[in-house]
């Protein structure tokens, strides 16, 4: 058998790995701040504040599918399907954000309306970026070992950007302190949202530029359909048909459920090394980083793997070790009253290493293996939907997402926890362990389950894609 060669050129995955950066650093951003920022600092209602953000996240999952769709259905110019949605969002981004967090100080219906407004106009503009942003991918690298290179490029920069928030933090804001000077840390923070929106701006732009040339010299899209009547009902019908095909039932229910462990992780987590393990803001700093660092150097790992087992082993492989990682911090969290704190610390340390390494599979493989399932139904049917049924599959996550969090604020209120306490009841401590620890487990053990049932083989996609080449070939020589 002839060895298999690379058919995407270094600088074309790099310049579209890249692309994550600015986007990740400005969602996480928000995903660790914004609750803070709206309730401590503008003094927003944390009910209003949580309606806000499920109106903005449940918006989010609808318009993924629906974006998707869109791209695959726009006609092939100068700049592809994808990129031109892209370049228009990157810009929506950047000054959505700014105004996000330049909230006036106003009533809390006013508050409430000015971030729904922006978090709604952020949103869209963020699926006119990530869904095509994650169709591309499909497009310049259809080859089945490509597709787990390029997606490790992009969650190590996904990473790299979901790092950098805190550094941000470190410099820009290295005290915020609650209800004090709030005008000041505002202003802090529009000036981490400012530099989150030039990042997206830049990094945008390297990808799109730099796969520019690429997307005009491997024009592989199938013609444009003619536009149908009642395109969004039958695109909603359709998520519901995609559920019948096991192969991409089995990505999409496996991953979401796998992040619903990483929503009870990283939600309560803060809570657990705070108030169980009394640990400083930055030994969790740390912490937080060493996990990030475990998952990027583990993505050559995983991606060999993948080759040797397929990428269906590698990422139950890599779901085990993060369950284990899970195991062995649920140890420590049990005996943390009879050990030492510097020793305590050092091997959580160890544990949270451990999830990271388990964690930069989960990261990459599911996606890739997605992307692997889309080739095969495009081969089935002659179309190219990538858009489409990666909106289905941000949708699916969307939804579980939501569906956590929500879970978590319930269960949060049964175990009594008061922030306003900076010393929890043992019962309430003990509480944050088994929402955890328990939320955890249970999400990694179901998908790994479901991910078992996945049967798509490395042959089934490599042979697809011949033909796909094939008739490609064909079609040009007519």
């Amino acid at each position: 058998m002839k060895k298999e060669k690379s058919n995407l050129p270094f600088f074309n995955k790099l310049t579209y790995g890249v692309g994550g950066l600015g986007y990740n650093s400005l969602g996480q951003t928000i995903g660790s701040f914004l609750m803070f920022f709206c309730t401590s600092i503008m003094g927003l209602s944390g009910t209003l504040v949580g309606l806000a953000i499920g109106i903005a996240s449940l918006w989010d999952g609808v318009s993924d599918p629906l974006v998707g769709q869109i791209s695959d259905r726009s006609k092939n110019g100068r700049m592809g399907k994808r990129l031109k949605f892209m370049i228009v969002a990157i810009f929506c981004i950047a000054v959505c954000n700014v105004l996000l967090w330049s909230m006036p100080k106003s009533t809390q219906f006013g508050m409430f309306l000015w971030l729904l407004f922006f978090l709604l106009l952020l949103e869209t503009a963020n699926t006119f970026w990530a869904t095509p942003f994650s169709a591309l991918a499909i497009d310049i690298a259809p080859d089945y070992n490509e597709q787990s290179k390029i997606q490790s490029y992009k969650t190590t920069f996904n990473i790299m950007g979901m790092i950098l928030p805190s550094i941000l933090m470190f410099f820009i804001m290295p005290s915020v302190s609650l209800g004090e000077n709030a005008a000041a840390n505002q202003s802090g923070f529009i000036k981490i949202a400012l530099i989150n929106s030039l990042l997206v701006i830049a990094f945008g732009l390297t990808t799109i530029l730099g796969n520019l040339r690429r997307v005009r010299k491997h024009v592989s899209y199938s013609p444009s359909p003619p536009k149908q009547t009642h395109a969004f009902r039958k695109l909603m019908l359709g998520y519901f048909e995609v559920f019948k095909h096991k192969g991409f039932a089995s990505i999409i229910l496996g991953y979401s459920i796998a992040q619903v462990a990483s929503s009870f992780l990283t939600s309560v987590g803060m809570h657990l090394f705070t108030y169980c393990y009394h640990f400083s803001t930055a030994q969790i700093s740390v912490l937080l980083v060493l996990l990030f660092f475990g998952a990027i150097i583990s993505q050559p790992f995983w991606v060999a793997l993948s080759k040797r087992i397929d990428k269906k082993g590698a990422l139950i492989s890599a779901l085990s070790l993060l369950l284990l990682g899970i195991g062995l911090t649920l140890i420590s969290f049990l005996f943390r009253q009879y050990v030492p704190l510097k020793n305590l610390y050092y091997f959580v340390l160890l544990c949270i290493f451990v999830c990271g390494l388990g964690l930069g599979a989960m990261q990459s493989l599911p996606i890739s293996m997605y992307a692997d399932v889309v080739t095969l139904e495009r081969y089935r049917t002659g179309e190219n939907k990538a858009g489409a049924y990666l909106g289905y599959y941000s949708f699916t996550y969307n939804l579980s997402n939501s569906v956590s969090l929500l879970v978590i604020g319930v269960l949060l209120d049964m175990i009594k926890f008061n922030s306003s306490e900076p010393v929890q009841a043992l019962s309430v401590q003990n509480g944050l362990g088994m929402i955890v620890f328990c939320g955890c487990s249970i999400a990694l053990a179901t998908s790994i389950l479901i991910f078992s049932c996945y049967k798509i083989k490395r042959a089934d996609v490599l042979k697809a894609q011949l033909k796909i080449s094939e008739n490609e070939q064909q079609n040009e020589e007519n």
